[in-house]
């Protein structure tokens, strides 16, 4: 994919004195006190924030945070607990600027944070003149939240449309060289891995895919559907009926080209959905009218963990079971287990996807991580996000 990179920009020099506006994801979790309750991806935002420090520019980030109402800023928008957070980690004060839009007061050397960008008016839909307003603050506009990749909003998209130069930052790089490795040109077999409660949400996923891989392995409530489509019963387990011709469909376009879906043969069944059910392993074909499917079986598990290692390239997105209770884990533990001792090039998204990965301490067996749920998720569809292609375009000149 063909974009400008700040890296790029400051090997060439060309970030030195400049104004540089950076859109951030810093959208972190508070508590009702308004402490933040984890950090990644303030931290995740800091390598780009420095690049443009030590190239000396004049270095302005803003980012949303929540879900403020435009034209409304409360005090618990505030991005405040943001920059106390950066000013700890950085060394270095980080003062926090309301009402930027019209001017920013910013020299070489300096840093500042713009006031949660998502409370201006027109944010959302992209306003041309709110736009406008934040391309005249900067010489170089770095998006690095591919978080907000999805969304063509004024601060991620219309910004890119006007800014003298837009490029992408080093988050955002990373992002667009592990999609491309993993989709564009992965190296075979390609495996992909969508699991979650229910086919409607990811059916245009599972299509996208059908079309590409060589192992498409689902998982959760999407699993229960494609029993279904394969004609076994699943008792009360959680399932969309009125999609198995469409699971049916998907299996059928994965065989067309010597692909398969693969269909548990054992399963971990509960009578009640709790952390302290009573956990029963027994085959696909024996499931009772009373019974809830909670995870994969073991040799379901073990026939997927022996694919994964044969893998070259892993898509990842979703666990395969109820992983949050314990006895229902197991299926998800051995098929992150397996990811983390595969050679393949492994891409992994999704908020229940990055809770397993951190849950068994797998971070760093993990090729790349996405830093994106949506995002992510678009990029699966097939989508092709707005910020990377306002910011092709930009680079075609």
């Amino acid at each position: 994919m063909n974009v400008l990179r700040f890296q790029d920009l400051i090997a060439q020099g060309k970030a030195a004195g400049q104004r540089v506006f950076i859109r951030a994801d810093l959208n972190v979790p508070l508590d009702d006190a308004g402490k933040i309750t984890e950090d990644t991806r303030i931290r995740a935002s800091i390598p780009c924030i420095e690049m443009a420090l030590q190239a000396g520019a004049a270095v302005m980030v803003t980012s949303h945070l929540g879900r403020p109402t435009e034209g409304e800023f409360k005090p618990e928008d505030s991005l405040a607990p943001v920059a106390k957070r950066l000013g700890e980690l950085m060394g270095r004060e980080v003062p926090v600027v309301a009402n930027w839009i019209d001017g920013v007061d910013v020299r070489p050397g300096q840093f500042v944070l713009l006031e949660n960008c998502r409370v201006n008016k027109g944010e959302k839909k992209n306003s041309e003149e709110l736009a406008k307003k934040m391309a005249a603050l900067c010489d170089i506009f770095v998006h690095d939240a591919f978080g907000t990749a999805h969304r063509a909003e004024a601060s991620t998209y219309g910004i890119a449309q006007f800014a003298k130069i837009a490029c992408a930052g080093p988050l955002l790089a990373a992002e667009i060289d592990a999609i491309t490795k993993a989709l564009a040109n992965p190296k075979r077999p390609l495996v992909a891995i969508v699991a979650g409660s229910k086919v409607s949400t990811k059916l245009t996923i599972l299509q996208s895919l059908a079309k590409n891989v060589d192992q498409l392995i689902v998982g959760g409530g999407i699993a229960n559907t494609f029993m279904l489509a394969a004609g076994l019963q699943i008792g009360k387990s959680l399932a969309e009926a009125d999609l198995i011709a469409d699971a049916k469909a998907v299996i059928e376009a994965m065989k067309a080209r010597g692909a398969a879906v693969p269909i548990p043969v054992d399963v971990v069944t509960a009578k009640t959905f709790a952390a302290d059910a009573i956990a029963t392993v027994k085959a696909a074909t024996e499931v009772e009218a009373d019974d809830m499917i909670l995870d994969i079986g073991p040799k379901s598990a073990a026939q997927l963990a022996t694919q994964l290692k044969a893998a070259g390239t892993i898509v990842w997105n979703g666990q395969v079971g109820v992983f949050e209770f314990d006895a229902f884990a197991h299926g998800t533990e051995t098929i992150a287990r397996a990811i983390a001792n595969s050679q393949a090039f492994s891409i992994a998204g999704g908020g229940d996807t990055l809770a397993a990965i951190a849950k068994y301490g797998i971070e760093r067996d993990v090729g790349y991580i996405s830093t994106g749920g949506g995002a992510f998720l678009e990029v699966l569809e097939g989508k092709t996000l707005p910020a990377f292609e306002i910011l092709q375009r930009r680079a075609q000149g």
